[in-house]
């Protein structure tokens, strides 16, 4: 059974002002025995706007190179940001 941790959702409104929706939603399901050997659990990445839906399942390593690489993308463009803000002040 697949919990969902996580759901970000994002409005965005097209050229005629319509406004639609994106989500991204974070799934996992636990770790399970098969055959009478531990199984690593499934993390579920799952994108959903108002037309369709994508999935894709990630094992934990996968997820936590992503996480990793996602980490530090986003601590590289919060940064630029602090340095604009101290350039502008100034």
């Amino acid at each position: 059974m697949a919990t969902i941790e996580e759901e970000v959702i994002h409005w965005w409104k097209d050229e005629k002002g319509e406004s639609h929706r994106n989500a991204l939603r974070l799934e996992s399901d636990p770790a399970s025995e098969s055959n009478g050997f531990p199984r690593d659990g499934v993390i579920t990445l799952r994108i959903m706007n108002t037309a369709a839906q994508q999935a894709i399942k990630l094992s934990p390593d996968e997820a936590l190179r992503i996480s990793t690489q996602l980490l530090s993308v986003a601590k590289d463009l919060m940064q630029q940001k602090r340095r604009m803000w101290n350039a502008h002040e100034d």
